[in-house]
């Protein structure tokens, strides 16, 4: 793909380029000595992190999808809450509930587990989607209405989610109001046989979680979130996503395209994937590469469609995707 720098000028940061590499430099490291061999799914956590989305992590049990989200919080000096999801698993247990106190005679806001900086959604299709449905107000709008009063959370949050695949026993669909509010869905597969050894080696008697310490607190987080912001994104590249986007609406072989919320999604986090490149703005590849872990888990192939047939739903509409990104036009660089 051809690129080039844009014009705009660079807007006024909160922090050095070189303050920002340092940092996400030292986040990544810390959750890559827990998580071997898995570079792109901690580079996708991080991404999530700063671009102030959240993420869904869905594969096999056994393969790390808790581990790395909570080396992702122990990386961070931030509150962390971890919230089992169970089929007796009731709202007011995520939200928190209101409590009549006899002695002021009025009632008390008890808040729930989501009031944290990052809370572990762990294996969140095993709750009814009842339960599920209480974490939507939190991660669309930062905070969650109890009896008619909204409460605030805290600055940054992120929800990380665990789940595994849908046609194993004893789990729920997330409906597509829930999928929609995740900004990026990734798989953390098998370990290959050298990391498998390394793990067996090194993990026999320490939790590597034991030796990380965060290399940052919750409000330089936001100074990173800041920095990322302002990256520089081209109309050219703007009209970009929106045609890869419009394309999956308009696309014979899915019943569900892409949202605006996927599209503005698919921004902020080519935004992010561009200052961890130690660029201040972004390029094609930015956005190409970031289009499946953004929507695929949003897409709904038609069933009996060409793309669908002898495949599974997920790699229907991977290979959907990946023939949108040949078929739409790539912004070119002009001088």
């Amino acid at each position: 793909m051809i690129t080039g720098v844009p014009d705009a000028a660079p807007r006024t940061r909160t922090m050095t380029a070189e303050e920002f590499a340092e940092t996400t430099d030292a986040i990544l490291a810390s959750v890559t000595r827990v998580i071997d061999g898995k570079p792109d799914a901690v580079r996708s956590a991080l991404v999530c992190m700063l671009a102030e989305g959240h993420l869904l992590i869905e594969d096999v049990p056994g393969v790390g999808k808790t581990m790395l989200a909570r080396a992702l919080a122990a990386s961070v000096e931030a509150t962390v809450r971890r919230i089992q999801f169970t089929p007796d698993l009731l709202p007011g247990d995520v939200t928190g509930v209101s409590v009549y106190n006899p002695v002021d005679r009025e009632f008390e806001f008890k808040p729930g587990a989501i009031f944290a900086h990052i809370v572990i959604a762990d294996e969140i299709n095993r709750s009814s989607p009842k339960t599920q449905s209480a974490l939507l107000e939190a991660m669309e709008e930062g905070q969650v209405t109890v009896d008619g009063t909204s409460h605030p959370l805290p600055e940054p949050f992120l929800v990380v989610a665990t789940q595994n695949p849908l046609e194993m026993e004893g789990t729920y669909a997330l409906p597509e109001a829930q999928r929609d509010r995740f900004m990026m869905r990734i798989s953390m597969g098998y370990p290959d046989a050298a990391n498998e050894a390394l793990m067996l080696r090194q993990r026999d008697t320490v939790n590597p979680l034991d030796a990380v310490t965060p290399v940052i607190a919750a409000d330089r987080v936001r100074e990173l979130v800041a920095w990322a912001r302002n990256v520089h994104v081209s109309p050219a590249i703007e009209e970009y996503a929106v045609g890869l986007a419009r394309a999956t609406r308009q696309h014979p072989d899915l019943r569900l395209g892409a949202s605006p919320r996927a599209t503005l999604q698919l921004v902020r986090a080519a935004k992010v994937w561009a200052a961890l490149d130690q660029r201040e703005f972004v390029i094609p590849d930015d956005v190409a590469a970031l289009l499946e872990p953004v929507f695929a888990h949003r897409m709904i192939a038609a069933r009996g469609s060409g793309a669908a047939r002898g495949r599974s739903m997920t790699d229907a509409v991977a290979s959907i995707l990946q023939s949108i990104v040949g078929s739409v036009r790539v912004p070119v660089a002009t001088r």
